[in-house]
């Protein structure tokens, strides 16, 4: 846990002197040890230039196998789940994928809002009823692709939003896989 925090505070992992401070282990052999064994496990590994860096297993998080009500409450229970991480949940195809802040609420009442960021696969098809990001008129806008009388159109996800129905072409930029936001 407290490699991970400083990770995530340094980007870097710590010199081994520096961890052995850091985790209040006194002799150099136990932390030797301790180094071993997480790299044995794929939590650490070794970059070409011998300096110790994050293993495959770094970045996993647990995945709690219950549930949280958003209605009535439900009891808890405190069972070990599996392990994931983030990219792995959200991001299926990495080489095509962008993450994109979302600006303005016309996608709200399908709880993408604004200060979002969506997970987008970069691709220039998509399926109607796929929520994606177009560009039209040189600028990005975020819209479920529908189809009206044998033309595509933009459909918003606020009534306070008309329906888009380009008259030039417009282009997908990519389809929405997923997205996030912090608090």
């Amino acid at each position: 846990g407290q490699l991970r925090d400083y990770f995530a505070s340094y980007h870097s992992l710590p010199s081994y002197s520096y961890m052995q401070q850091l985790l209040n282990m006194r002799s150099k052999d136990t932390i030797s040890k301790l180094i071993a064994r997480l790299k044995l496990m794929g939590f650490l590994d070794v970059a070409p230039d011998k300096k110790l860096s994050p293993g495959r297993r770094f970045f996993e998080r647990p995945l709690s196998n219950s549930t949280v009500q958003a209605g009535a409450f439900s009891a808890t229970h405190h069972e070990g789940g599996d392990y994931i991480t983030i990219d792995e949940h959200l991001v299926k195809k990495p080489s095509i994928t962008e993450l994109i802040p979302v600006r303005g609420d016309s996608m709200k009442d399908l709880g993408i809002m604004d200060g979002d960021t969506v997970v987008v696969e970069k691709r220039p098809t998509a399926n109607i009823g796929d929520i994606v990001v177009a560009i039209i008129d040189d600028k990005f806008t975020i819209k479920t692709l529908g189809k009206e009388n044998n033309q595509f159109v933009l459909i918003p996800a606020n009534k306070e939003f008309e329906t888009i129905r380009p008259k030039e072409q417009f282009y997908i930029y990519g389809v929405v896989a997923g997205q996030f936001r912090t608090y």
